[in-house]
């Protein structure tokens, strides 16, 4: 990692003059410019700020109607932003241009509760003055079609096609197929630092997953979200369009955005999840945070699964779990044990979808994790052995968006772990994605009513 002075200097001197910053939004999508290089630098002085309006609409660009934080009401006023010059990185596929994430602060300079990566900071500090330090990684799976988005448009999103034919999962051939597109999702993501360790086909027409090398819990966030948009303008490069759609069709499975965590000591020397005098390798910290992610796991679902389609994902036996369940490298179950050896014990959120705010869905998993260890939760409920799709002996997750959002409403545990700002606006956002879903027309609907009724 650069100092600080040479990352200022590198930006001061490149021929291009100019810098891409970028904020992300509740729905987990970059939003930013290019700004010249006199003017970057001159922020890192007096300041930054961005258009509020960038947590006053959907992730369609229509204002929400609902939210506090901003709207008509407001006038969209510029918020008070900062750059994180530790986020510096080169976009090798745009001559090396810097690029910076930001972040949103209140006037004063304290964060604003609706911006998701310092709600994530906000999670990191609530564990580092337990003296705990979190690592992560998220892996992806998505579908790649042979389209542009001007070819999807035309048809309608119907008959698209995809990059590959055929299931093909783990395929050493299939990968062969597209070998440049490949090469360049796991070479040029190495230097955008977003470094993979792991790419393979997966079943499905066109599917695709990576594993982010683990960090840091704000790392493996900035990570998660710069791999979504850097897949898709590499995608882009090769006339490939991706997605991260949490399912793309009834008839295939859906795209999961696991989440791998662990926590360690202060010192960063110990896994806190082990321990090797017990049979599974598994502490009493790492039961206690399993207890307390089964326990908030109804009450924080919006933030694993965001949207309408999320809930198309998590269906029973489609490879996604559905019930209050955990296991031992089980992947049927919503929370998976991983206690190989002292290393790589871990546990492996699997409810989250491709489609939901990596800083939100890390944040969650932390939050639930230490509000279990806050509250030295026994974990009671044994691990599910076999098929935990059919295990509803300890219940099952909510089935639609409606019911997941009123569910995180009425409770207090995410207004206790996250606090009442956030929780306020990220439900009106939800609850507007619902009303919009209410207003559509679907193919569904032409089909089984047209003619009949």
């Amino acid at each position: 990692m650069m100092t600080q002075k040479a990352t200022i200097e590198f930006v001061r001197s490149h021929p291009l003059g100019k810098v891409k910053i970028a904020y992300t939004d509740i729905d987990g999508i970059l939003r930013g410019k290019y700004v010249s290089t006199d003017k970057f630098l001159s922020t890192l002085e007096g300041g930054s700020s961005v258009c509020d309006v960038i947590f006053g609409w959907d992730a369609n660009d229509v204002a929400y109607d609902n939210v506090k934080y901003t709207g008509w009401h407001t006038g969209y006023p510029d918020a008070a932003a900062r750059i994180d010059l530790t986020t510096f990185r080169k976009i090798p596929w745009e001559n090396d241009v810097p690029f910076f994430l930001g972040e949103l602060i209140t006037a004063s300079g304290a964060p604003l509760s609706v911006c998701p990566r310092q709600l994530l900071k906000k999670i990191v500090g609530d564990l580092n003055t337990a003296g705990l330090v979190p690592m992560c990684a998220q892996e992806f799976e998505w579908f790649n079609f042979s389209e542009t988005p001007k070819s999807v448009r035309q048809k309608n999103f119907q008959g698209l096609e995809p990059l590959t034919p055929g299931m093909f999962g783990y395929s050493i051939l299939r990968s062969s197929l597209q070998n440049p597109f490949f090469t360049d999702l796991f070479e040029l993501l190495k230097k955008f630092n977003v470094p993979l360790e792991g790419l393979h086909t997966e079943t499905g027409p066109g599917v695709l997953e990576a594993a982010i090398v683990y960090s840091g819990a704000l790392e493996a966030g900035d990570r998660a979200t710069l791999f979504k948009t850097a897949v898709k303008e590499i995608a882009y490069r090769h006339g490939i369009m991706a997605t991260f759609m949490a399912k793309i069709s009834p008839e295939l499975p859906g795209c999961g955005g696991h989440v791998h965590q662990s926590i360690w000591d202060k010192a960063q020397k110990r896994n806190l999840f082990y321990n090797d005098k017990n049979k599974q390798g598994m502490s009493e910290l790492q039961r206690q945070y399993i207890a307390g992610q089964l326990h908030c796991l109804p009450f924080i679902l919006p933030m694993f699964a965001p949207t309408i389609n999320s809930y198309k994902r998590l269906v029973e036996g489609a490879w996604a779990p559905t019930t209050l369940t955990w296991g031992h490298d089980n992947r049927t179950v919503a929370l998976r044990v991983l206690n190989g050896s002292s290393k790589s014990s871990r546990l492996e959120t699997r409810v989250i979808g491709a489609d939901a705010n990596p800083y939100l869905a890390i944040a969650a998993c932390l939050g639930a994790g230490l509000y279990g260890i806050r509250k030295k939760l026994k974990l009671k409920q044994p691990a599910t052995i076999g098929n935990g799709y059919s295990d509803f002996s300890n219940g099952s997750l909510p089935r639609t968006l409606e019911e997941a959002t009123r569910n995180m409403k009425d409770s207090p545990i995410g207004r206790e772990i996250f606090g009442k700002g956030f929780v306020e606006h990220f439900v009106q956002t939800r609850e507007w994605e619902w009303k919009q879903h209410l207003k559509a027309v679907t193919d569904w609907e032409y089909k089984r009513y047209f003619e009949i009724i």
